[in-house]
């Protein structure tokens, strides 16, 4: 077994936290190895003045980390599963799923203490096209407008006073040790998850059976589970990182149960569907679940997304 593993991740405080947990449990799974970062950044790290969805969604956040791969610098990856494209380059493969981690969306305000206590005309800001339109929905009245970057940039354009709320992944907040500035989280009957969120993934060479073995112990069978139901709705919706889709897993004993949605960006139209498999096929239910959703019209309300934003 190799002595050595290298990690290439982003270097935003966000990416570093994932690759230091998984560097910690892979150093404590196998005591005599030694995992080494290698920091980066990545094309979504560097343009910050564009929408995600406007530059181009497949990749964004993997293609350097997988080039530095390819190149022989590092061994794997480790990504936010719901930045990892539908499908990977030829070679590459997923080699554990790590136990998810709150699936949640969060509320941020320094002045508002819910996202019902906006006042009329407030300004909301979110990078995400599927938050946009499912708080549209609830909240036409609000303003809400496109904000990028890490974390602390974020949090820093709120306290500037760019912003009455904004709204953020609850995973990140937590790992990242900010859950005082948490004022609620949705439920996910208010804002459906995105795909995968709150879960970590670790990308690797096929071909390297040696890094398999080593990841492999890392593998949470039931985050594999419905990250597998998920990931197959969104393949089948042929869905990007970018784009108006909520879908959520949820396991009871031997059913899993998902729900999706797709929404018109502006929150005027939502579309769901919701089904209970076996475990055994969590591929089967999220295919399934889409093909309700595409019944319903889903797949005009994606082309015209893809229309105004050609690379989410």
């Amino acid at each position: 077994m190799k002595k050595t593993l290298t990690i290439a991740t982003r270097k935003s405080p966000l990416a570093m936290w994932q690759a230091e947990f998984v560097k910690a449990e892979l150093e404590k799974a196998h005591p005599h190895l030694e995992v080494i970062l290698l920091p980066m950044s990545t094309k979504g790290d560097k343009i910050l003045d564009v929408p995600l969805a406007k530059i181009g969604g497949k990749g964004l956040f993997t293609k350097e980390l997988e080039d530095r791969m390819m190149d022989g610098d590092a061994d794997i990856a480790v990504h936010s599963m719901k930045d990892v494209p539908m499908e990977l380059p030829k070679g590459f493969a997923l080699g554990a799923i790590l136990e998810r981690h709150a699936p949640t969306d969060a509320f941020v305000s320094n002045n508002y203490a819910s996202f019902d206590e906006l006042p009329e005309g407030a300004v909301l800001g979110t990078s995400s096209l599927r938050r946009k339109a499912q708080l549209m929905a609830k909240r036409p009245d609000l303003t809400v407008k496109d904000l990028r970057g890490n974390v602390g940039t974020r949090l820093g354009k709120l306290d500037a006073g760019e912003f009455d709320a904004i709204v953020l992944a609850t995973s990140g907040l937590q790992r990242l040790e900010l859950n005082d500035r948490i004022r609620h989280e949705f439920s996910p009957e208010v804002c459906l998850p995105a795909v995968t969120q709150g879960t970590l993934g670790i990308e690797y060479f096929e071909k390297d059976a040696d890094v398999l073995e080593i990841i492999q112990v890392l593998n949470h069978s039931d985050t594999e589970i419905r990250t597998r139901a998920e990931r197959a709705m969104n393949h089948r919706l042929e869905g990007g990182c970018q784009v108006p889709i909520g879908v959520f897993a949820e396991l009871d004993g031997s059913k899993i149960h998902l729900k999706g949605l797709v929404a018109e960006l502006d929150g005027s139209k939502i579309l769901t569907a919701e089904a209970t498999g076996d475990i055994t096929s969590p591929e089967t239910l999220g295919i399934q679940v889409a093909e309700e959703l595409l019944a319903q019209g889903a797949d005009k309300i994606l082309q015209a997304v893809y229309q105004d934003n050609p690379h989410a």
